[in-house]
């Protein structure tokens, strides 16, 4: 029985490899050929990595941003699993229905309105992670970037729990869930305007927290940049900061760290 290539590298598939010369179904020369061509896939515009669910534990991600409908779509031909899943981030509806026109519209590709991404997905996303993983937003502007971080953890195999608009304007909704920050074991807190609400959250649990800023808010914001500022300098021992609207960014280390 012929080994057919891996579309992406992973222990299993390397194993499988393994498994099948020494069954003497490949020769020598066949597996060095294949392992030759596992690093990744060379496309027109594009080489997919399908070696870095291997070193990091998760396949890669495509930013969406700046790509023609015709190049997302000769990536995920080129990404799709036999199982697992492929996300695109940054992605606009009418992005997401001719690229689903263009693949045929498979049944298992999904558009995620509110995090702006598409998911391939092949069979159930594997489940771990030490404890839930809690993603909180100061405001409702702000569940867009909330929403890619959500995702991003939940495909990582962890439970998300929610809690939108509890940002410092009105404290209150946020102590009133108290319970939420405290069982989680790992926060991201999402926030524009001033980009206070990551220091209360860790001025409240023991737990790491992810600030993110967002590039909500008035003239003085400066897209993000006030909030970024104010949170790389929150008095919080327990928060770290990545970019402005990096949701992804956030729920890939936040899974990281819950693993």
């Amino acid at each position: 029985m012929r080994f057919s290539y891996a579309l992406r590298v992973t222990r299993e598939a390397l194993q499988q490899l393994l498994e099948s010369f020494q069954r003497g179904e490949l020769s020598q020369d066949e597996v060095l050929e294949m392992l030759a061509r596992l690093p990744f896939r060379e496309l027109e515009d594009a080489r997919v990595d399908t070696h870095r669910a291997l070193r990091q534990g998760v396949p890669e991600v495509v930013l969406g941003l700046g790509k023609s409908t015709r190049q997302i779509s000769a990536i995920l031909r080129a990404s799709q699993p036999a199982d697992g899943h492929v996300l695109v981030t940054r992605v606009e509806a009418w992005v997401a229905r001719e690229v689903s026109e263009q693949l045929g519209e498979p049944p298992d590709l999904e558009y995620h309105e509110s995090a702006r991404a598409l998911v391939l997905r092949r069979g159930p996303a594997p489940q771990g992670g030490r404890g839930p993983i809690a993603v909180v937003t100061a405001g409702t502007s702000d569940v867009p970037v909330a929403e890619e971080a959500a995702l991003t953890a939940e495909l990582c195999g962890n439970k998300v729990e929610r809690l939108y608009d509890v940002g410092v304007a009105g404290l209150h909704r946020l102590l009133a869930s108290l319970d939420v920050l405290r069982r989680a074991n790992v926060l991201i807190v999402v926030a524009g305007m001033e980009g206070a609400l990551p220091s209360v959250v860790g001025g409240l649990v023991d737990r790491p927290v992810i600030a993110v800023p967002t590039s909500i808010g008035y003239g003085a914001s400066l897209g993000g940049l006030s909030a970024l500022l104010g949170m790389l300098n929150s008095c919080a021992s327990t928060v770290t900061v990545v970019n402005i609207d990096n949701g992804f960014g956030a729920g890939f280390v936040a899974s990281r760290i819950n693993a």
